[in-house]
Order: structure tokens, then C-alpha cells, then sequence
């Protein structure tokens, strides 16, 4: 019972640290500007990206061939592309595209990265010698090369799913445009980065005080993972969350360039750039509305992420 009580009272001093310490970061991470800046406009292609099929002005994949490669006028803010098609409402929908792979991958990434690199770096043994060889296997094989190779296999493999317990893959990948299959490509490599990220962080923290007199007062391994490690992985899991998302939507954005992305007449920033190409002397406008775009999103999730690395940093403590 006094092993128990001592136990709760350090949890209830460890949580209500940590509250503190978050309350600080958040007033560090408020004066960061252009974190802020970067926030507020991330907010606001969330904002777009969900209320797409609402807020549009056109359907995405409406054609109107009387009104091809259309300058910016009163019914079309943006112009039309070779179609005829609204360039504003295919922007808000690519935005919904691009988004939903960035966020997608990086909750699929993390729910799979997270616990096995706490569980390779707390408990050891024959588990994380296998994990650290398949990460030297897939570092010696370039990221975009891997991920190129994957989404073609699944862009080949799944319409042919006719039955079996893969056909709900094959009908979500159908209703998305081909999303659920870069979610799963990009998904497949960018785990084992942060595994390993993870993992390095319980090893430094396996043998602290703190997790050894968790253990000795009768905590159960699963306690010492999810209460005492995992709390104090969460500064670099979160910036590496704001790196990932970049990453994901770069990644998407150059699968659709080359034609392994999203499937038309689904719209993503990066299908779109590849449309407007051919065309890019005569209407550069249309590679440079999603390309403002796109860069503007990733820089704000950089700003996001710096500003997250310095309000998280354990050096910026007074």
C-alpha cells in the first residue's frame, strides 16, 4: 500500500511538471512570430481542405470547353485550365488531397513508429536487433526510389483485388482517387525513421532514475511505457510530426508529377502542376497558383516546426 501511494504522488508531481511545462512552451511558442503566422495559415487550409465540397464556388471536375485556359475574371478568381475546369475550387480540393495524405501518413506513421521504438529501446533484446536491421535494409535504398517503387505495385496490384480480405483496401483506394495507396506507400518507409528516432530516446531514458524507481516500486512494463517513457518522447515526436507532414505532401506532390499520385479527375497540387507544364509558357499561371500554394502551406509547417523545436527545447528553460 506505501509502495502504491509513493508511486501515485510522484505521478500526480510528474503530471502537474508537465503542465507547467507545456503552459510555458505554448507562451514561448506564441512569441514566436512566424510560427504564428504559419499556424494561422495552416489553420486555414484545414479550414478550406474540410469545407471543400461546401465552400466551392464549381464542382472540381466540371468542364466548361467554351471557356478553356481562362484568365482571372469575376466567375473564374483563379482562371480555367485546358478543360475548362475552375481553377479556385480544383485548389481548395487539392488542398483536401495534399492534406489528407500529409496527416494521413503521419497518424498511420506514428501509431506504428511510436510504440515499437519504445518497445525496442526499453526491453532490448532480439526484437531490437531485428527492427535495426530492417532499418539498415531500407536506409541503403533511396527513400523516393522505395516509395516509387511501392506506390507502383500498389497502383498495378489493387484494382485487380477481386476478393479476400484485401478488397476493402482496393474499394477505399477507388472512393479516395487513389489516396489510400500513397498513404500506405508513404506509410510502409516513413515508420521506420521514427522508430528509430524513438528508440534512441528510450535507451537514453530506460536506465534514468525516475523509470528504475517506477520499476522497483511494482510497475507493470506497459506503466513505465505509456506513463513514464512516452511522456517524455513527446517533445521530439511532435517536431518530428511537423517534419513529416512536409514531407508526406512533397512526396505525394511529386508521386502525382509523374503519374503515380492521385488519379484524375481528382485534383492535387501536384497533379495539377503537371497538368499546367505543357502549357506553362502561354499560362504560367497555371503552375504558379498550385505552386504558390503548395510552397506556402510547407513553409508554414516549417514555421510551425521551429517554433515548436524552440519552445520544446529543454535549453530555453528559465
Amino acid at each position: 500500500m506505501g509502495s502504491s501511494s509513493l508511486l501515485d504522488t510522484r505521478l500526480s508531481a510528474q503530471r502537474a511538471e508537465a503542465q507547467r511545462g507545456y503552459r510555458r512552451a505554448l507562451r514561448r511558442f506564441a512569441q514566436h512570430r512566424m510560427a504564428a503566422v504559419g499556424a494561422v495559415v495552416l489553420v486555414i487550409v484545414l479550414l478550406v481542405a474540410a469545407g471543400a465540397p461546401v465552400i466551392t464556388p464549381y464542382r472540381f471536375d466540371k468542364q466548361d470547353l467554351l471557356s478553356t485556359y481562362g484568365p482571372p475574371d469575376s466567375r473564374h478568381l483563379v482562371g480555367t485550365d485546358a478543360l475548362g475546369r475552375d481553377m479556385l475550387s480544383r485548389l481548395m480540393f487539392g488542398a483536401r488531397v495534399s492534406m489528407s495524405v500529409g496527416f494521413a501518413s503521419t497518424a498511420v506513421v506514428l501509431m506504428v513508429g511510436v510504440p515499437t521504438g519504445l518497445a525496442a529501446g526499453y526491453f532490448g533484446g532480439t526484437f531490437d536487433l531485428l527492427l535495426m536491421r530492417v532499418v539498415d535494409i531500407v536506409y541503403a535504398i533511396p527513400y523516393l526510389l522505395l516509395v516509387v517503387l511501392l506506390q507502383t505495385f500498389f497502383t498495378a496490384f489493387l484494382p485487380a483485388v477481386r476478393s479476400g480480405p484485401l478488397v476493402w483496401l482496393r474499394t477505399l483506394n477507388q472512393g479516395t482517387g487513389g489516396v489510400a495507396a500513397i498513404v500506405l506507400a508513404l506509410s510502409l518507409v516513413g515508420w521506420l525513421d521514427v522508430a528509430r528516432v524513438v528508440r534512441g530516446q528510450a535507451l537514453a531514458l530506460r536506465h534514468r532514475e525516475f523509470v528504475q524507481a517506477a520499476a522497483s516500486l511494482g510497475a507493470s512494463d506497459r506503466h513505465v511505457l505509456t506513463v513514464h517513457l512516452l511522456p517524455n518522447v513527446a517533445a521530439p515526436i511532435i517536431i518530428m510530426t511537423t517534419l513529416l507532414i512536409p514531407t508526406f505532401i512533397i512526396a505525394e506532390a511529386g508521386l502525382s508529377f509523374i503519374g503515380l499520385g492521385v488519379q484524375p479527375p481528382t485534383p492535387s497540387w501536384g497533379l495539377m502542376i503537371a497538368e499546367g507544364v505543357d502549357a506553362i509558357e502561354s499560362y504560367p499561371l497555371l503552375v504558379i497558383a498550385p505552386a504558390v500554394v503548395l510552397a506556402g502551406t510547407l513553409l508554414s509547417l516549417n514555421f510551425v516546426g521551429d517554433g515548436l523545436r524552440d519552445a520544446l527545447d529543454p535549453a530555453a528553460e528559465r
